[in-house]
């Protein structure tokens, strides 16, 4: 998991102390430290973290003078992408040069999305945005799915919602939703992943079969079959 937001939730939603660390993702872009000496593993996610904090904030404006500024990150990751099945980047809410550097770096964009008509128009501008980095950075982006969020089927608008996507996506909108959940909501602040905070939850249940449905579309389907038998085994 690569940290690429100032905010550094996903360091902090994986059980990781973003303001313990020595060596972030801030000075793997700016200071060229190896992401080997900066990543940590996160005990109770199970997965290797790359973290990220507030210094970060810094790196966009450090970055301007810096030859080849939008591949730092693609540079830094090559040296170990071999030691991992999967990479995944959690980019900050806006485009600025931290976001460019992750769409550059990646094959393939996961989209979070609530099911409300400004969220479409934030897609659309998203959507301009990959458009952009593959035509000039990175030809091989592409979109790998659509998530809805905070679903709740019980709203009309979210049906709507859905249907649109559906109609210009296809199956590249994930079957999976992600519901409204409070244990979702608790997680982070007890700086836990909801897998370890109640993984019988609904919210967790959720992202264990969104798990599948990313090994499976990527041909894990070992890794999947073992991710469904975790989802049954939850009472």
């Amino acid at each position: 998991m690569v940290d690429m937001d100032p905010q550094g939730n996903a360091t902090m939603g994986s059980g990781v102390d973003k303001n313990s660390q020595i060596a972030t993702i801030y000075d793997v872009l700016v200071d060229d430290i190896s992401v080997s000496q900066a990543m940590v593993y996160a005990e109770e996610s199970g997965f290797h973290v790359l973290p990220a904090n507030g210094d970060l904030t810094a790196a966009e404006v450090q970055l301007l003078d810096v030859e080849s500024k939008e591949r730092r990150l693609q540079h830094a990751l090559a040296k170990v992408l071999d030691q991992f099945d999967f990479v995944l980047i959690d980019c900050p809410p806006s485009l600025n040069m931290l976001t460019v550097n992750a769409l550059t770096a990646c094959e393939g964009v996961i989209i979070p999305m609530q099911c409300e008509y400004y969220a479409l128009e934030g897609l659309t501008a998203l959507m301009g945005t990959i458009d952009t980095i593959q035509n000039a950075l990175n030809p091989n982006l592409k979109i790998e799915g659509i998530l809805r969020t905070m679903y709740d089927p019980r709203m009309s608008l979210t049906g709507d919602v859905s249907t649109q996507l559906t109609e210009y996506f296809g199956d590249r909108v994930y079957r999976t939703c992600i519901p409204r959940n409070i244990r979702l909501a608790e997680a982070p602040s007890f700086g836990k992943p909801v897998l370890s905070y109640d993984r019988q939850s609904k919210g967790a249940l959720a992202y264990l079969a969104l798990a599948g449905e990313i090994l499976r579309r990527n041909e894990f389907h070992e890794h999947a079959d073992l991710v469904d038998d975790a989802y049954l085994q939850v009472p």
